[in-house]
C-alpha cells in the first residue's frame, strides 16, 4: 500500500492525541466488513457475528462472503455498509424524536446507505426524500430502496440548489458530503493516488455550496446532520464554523460513551462539538460527523396541493387479493403501472412530485388487466403482500438459477399462476407456473452474472 500522504499527516499531528504509529499500522491492515439487517425482514444468519456498538442491528463479520451468490441479500435483509456510517442512527437519536412525522431528506444519497438506515427508523406517517444528483448513481439508489422494501420513500434525481423550491419544508437534513476521501484510503486505496491538497481545498467550497444550497429548505428548529469521510479539518470542523458564521446555524452537543473510542472534537473558532473516527482506535474507517440546529424564526408552512383522485378506473377489488391492507394506499397509474402510495403521505408525495425529478415514490404494485394484476418485481420486495399469496420454497441451489433467470431445476408445483419465489421464507421476486413449464419474472438488469 502507499505511504499516506505527509501534508494529510502534518495536519493530523495537531489533533488531540492523534496516534501516528498506531495509525499508519491500522492502514497496513484490511479494514473490516459490516453489514445492517433490515428490521422489517428478520435473519437469525448472522446473530453470533460481533455486534456494532453504535448500531442497534449492525454486526462485523469475521471474513467476507460472496455477497453476490446470497438470496438474502438479493432479498433485501441486510445491507453491506461501512460500520463507521452506521453512526447516523445514534446521532438521530440523540438529535430528533423519531416518534414524530417527520420529512428528512438524505441529500446525497447513492448508492443507499444511509437512506436505508434513515428508513428502518421512522415511523409510517415518516417520508423521506432520497436524493442522487448522478442520474446513473440514482439508478442504483433506486435498486436499493427497492429492495429494501420501503413505502414511505421518494428517490428523487436533482441539482441541490433545486431544493430551494421547498422552502422550510424538511425537519431534518442528512448531508454525507462529497470529500476527499481520505478516511477510506484502507477501503479505496486509489483515493491515495488522487488525494492531494487542492483536492482538499476543492471539496471544502463545493460542501459549503451544497449546505448554501438546501439551508433554505430545512424548517426553522430543523435538524442538518453533516458528515464525511475524510479526516482533513477544512471538510469538518471548519464547516462547521462556516455553518454558524454563513447560516447561523447552532451546534447541538450531545455525549458519546468513551467505550467507544470516538473522538469528540471542537471547532477552532466556535468550539462545534463533532465526532472522528481513526481505523487504529475502534473497528471502523475515517469519518467525521456534526449536528446542527437551524434558529427558529416563524415561517410559512409550504401550502400544499391536495392530491387529485386518480383511483376510480382502478379495479381494487383485484389489489385487495395481492395486498395486507389495500384501504391504507392510494392508487396512482403511472404509464401503464400502479403506484401505491401510503394514504397518509399522497399530499407530500404529490406535492414533492411537482417541484422535483421523482424516479421512485412508493411502491409498484404492477400493471392491471380487466381480469388480474401482473406483479412488479418492487412489489415482491416490498413488506404490504397479502399472507395467502401463493408462495414457493425454494433450495438454495435453486434461488441461485433463480437469481440467475435460469431454469430451475427439480422444481415442481402442483399450483399454476403467480407464484412468490422464496429462500428461508424471504422473497426473491415472481414466476409464473404453467402445467409445462416455469416463466422467470426475476428482473433482467439485477440478475448474477457470474
Amino acid at each position: 500500500m502507499n505511504k499516506v500522504p505527509e501534508s494529510l499527516l502534518a495536519e493530523l499531528r495537531l489533533q488531540q492525541g492523534f496516534d501516528e504509529i498506531a495509525f499508519l499500522q491500522a492502514h497496513q491492515q484490511s479494514p473490516n466488513t459490516s453489514i445492517r439487517l433490515n428490521p422489517k425482514k428478520k435473519i437469525s444468519e448472522f446473530e453470533n457475528e460481533k455486534k456494532i456498538a453504535w448500531y442497534e442491528n449492525g454486526f462485523y463479520l469475521k471474513e467476507r462472503p460472496s455477497f453476490t451468490y446470497d438470496p438474502l441479500f438479493h432479498a433485501g435483509c441486510y445491507y453491506v455498509q461501512e460500520a463507521s456510517s452506521m453512526f447516523l442512527e445514534f446521532v438521530l437519536k440523540q438529535s430528533v424524536d423519531l416518534l414524530q412525522s417527520l420529512k428528512v431528506l438524505d441529500l446525497c444519497a447513492a448508492p443507499g446507505g444511509k437512506s436505508t438506515l434513515i428508513a428502518s427508523l421512522l415511523n409510517e406517517n415518516s417520508l423521506l426524500v432520497s436524493n442522487e444528483v448522478i442520474k446513473n448513481r440514482a439508478t442504483i439508489l433506486k435498486e436499493n430502496i427497492t429492495k429494501w422494501g420501503s413505502e414511505n420513500v421518494l428517490v428523487t434525481n436533482n441539482d441541490p440548489k433545486h431544493f430551494e423550491r421547498l422552502e422550510n419544508y424538511f425537519d431534518v437534513l442528512v448531508i454525507d458530503a462529497p470529500c476527499s476521501g481520505s478516511g477510506l484510503f484502507r477501503k479505496e486505496p486509489e483515493y491515495l493516488n488522487e488525494w492531494n491538497d487542492n483536492l482538499v481545498n476543492l471539496c471544502s467550497q463545493r460542501q459549503q455550496r451544497i449546505l448554501a444550497d438546501v439551508w433554505k429548505c430545512l424548517k426553522p428548529n430543523g435538524v442538518l446532520i453533516y458528515s464525511t469521510c475524510s479526516f482533513s479539518e477544512s471538510e469538518n470542523e471548519a464547516i462547521a464554523d462556516w455553518m454558524i458564521d454563513e447560516l447561523q446555524a447552532e451546534n447541538i452537543s450531545f455525549n458519546v460513551p468513551t467505550e467507544w473510542n470516538i473522538v469528540s472534537t471542537e471547532s477552532k473558532k466556535y468550539k462545534a462539538k463533532g465526532f472522528r473516527f481513526y481505523p487504529h482506535l475502534l473497528q471502523g474507517e475515517g469519518f467525521f460527523c456534526c449536528a446542527m440546529r437551524k434558529q427558529n424564526d416563524a415561517f410559512e408552512k409550504p401550502r400544499l396541493k391536495k392530491s387529485k383522485q386518480k383511483t376510480s378506473s382502478i379495479n381494487k377489488a383485484i389489489l385487495n387479493n395481492w395486498l395486507k391492507d389495500a384501504d391504507k394506499y392510494e392508487f396512482q397509474p403511472k404509464n401503464e403501472f400502479i403506484i401505491a402510495q401510503p394514504k397518509s403521505l399522497i399530499d407530500e408525495m404529490e406535492f414533492i412530485s411537482s417541484q422535483l425529478n421523482v424516479i421512485k415514490s412508493g411502491i409498484c404494485v404492477g400493471q392491471l388487466t380487466h381480469k388480474d394484476l401482473i406483479p412488479d418485481h418492487e412489489l415482491a420486495l416490498s413488506t404490504m403482500l397479502s399472507d395467502s399469496i401463493q408462495k414457493a420454497e425454494l433450495s438454495y441451489e435453486q434461488a441461485i438459477q433463480y437469481l440467475k433467470k435460469e431454469d430451475i431445476k427439480d422444481f415442481s408445483f402442483d399450483k399454476t399462476g403467480w407464484t412468490l419465489m422464496q429462500y428461508q421464507n424471504q422473497n426473491l421476486g415472481w414466476a409464473k407456473v404453467l402445467p409445462n413449464r416455469l416463466n422467470n419474472y426475476y428482473p433482467m438488469n439485477g440478475r448474477i452474472l457470474k
